[in-house]
């Protein structure tokens, strides 16, 4: 896992606890909700290569598979 990978799961973070602030506050609880499922969905998709990627590396340490 490379630290660019961190940067921009922080990034993503930071961004979404704005933009849920600012649409909360104006009254798009909804569109808050929409964001913060958006920012959840894409860091899911990019840490989805390092999970499968674990879960190999665990069957060939236990010889499992």
């Amino acid at each position: 896992m490379t630290i660019n990978l961190i940067f921009r799961i922080a990034a993503v973070g930071i961004l979404v606890s704005v933009l849920g602030t600012v649409l909360k506050h104006s009254g798009r609880d909804e569109q808050a909700f929409l964001v913060s499922l958006a920012g959840l969905i894409l860091v899911f998709l990019w840490i989805v290569p390092y999970i499968e990627q674990l879960f190999e590396t665990v069957e060939k340490l236990f010889s499992i598979g």
